[in-house]
């Protein structure tokens, strides 16, 4: 039997998004973005974009899906500025939330989640008086 060796560029689209749709968003953009073009144009569909949590539940509570600062630094330097328009929903936790506020205007924003957050905090950024 001859054995065949298939990359992931080989795939169909559509092969590759019933892949990815089985994948956390976040990891797939870490892990693909600009890779190549066409790996580049799939990510960017709304599915993968719409709607990033940066937060994951441990042990009944919130907590930053990403402990390492570089995998947050590349998302707010190379990432998010190139996917701003596309991102409709966020749920951020309050150790990340600066940097990803300020990595980007999202214009079309329609829902942020925010978790862990102190309430003179919170009462700042919605009223934008400082302590």
């Amino acid at each position: 039997m001859k054995y065949s060796c298939v990359q992931l560029n080989d795939l169909p689209d559509e092969i590759l998004l019933i892949i990815f749709k089985q994948l956390d968003n976040l990891e797939l953009l870490y892990s693909f973005h600009d890779v190549n073009e066409r790996l580049n144009k799939i990510l960017h569909d709304p599915v993968f974009t719409s709607h990033l949590s940066f937060v994951k539940w441990s042990l009944n509570e919130i907590i930053n899906k990403f402990s390492s600062y570089i995998i947050l630094d590349r998302f707010c330097l190379q990432i998010l500025p190139k996917i701003h328009m596309r991102i409709k929903c966020l749920d951020l936790e309050s150790e990340s939330m600066k940097n990803i506020l300020d990595a980007a205007d999202y214009p079309n924003l329609y829902s942020l989640g925010l978790y862990n957050i102190e309430e003179n905090i919170a009462e700042c950024l919605f009223t934008g008086k400082y302590i």
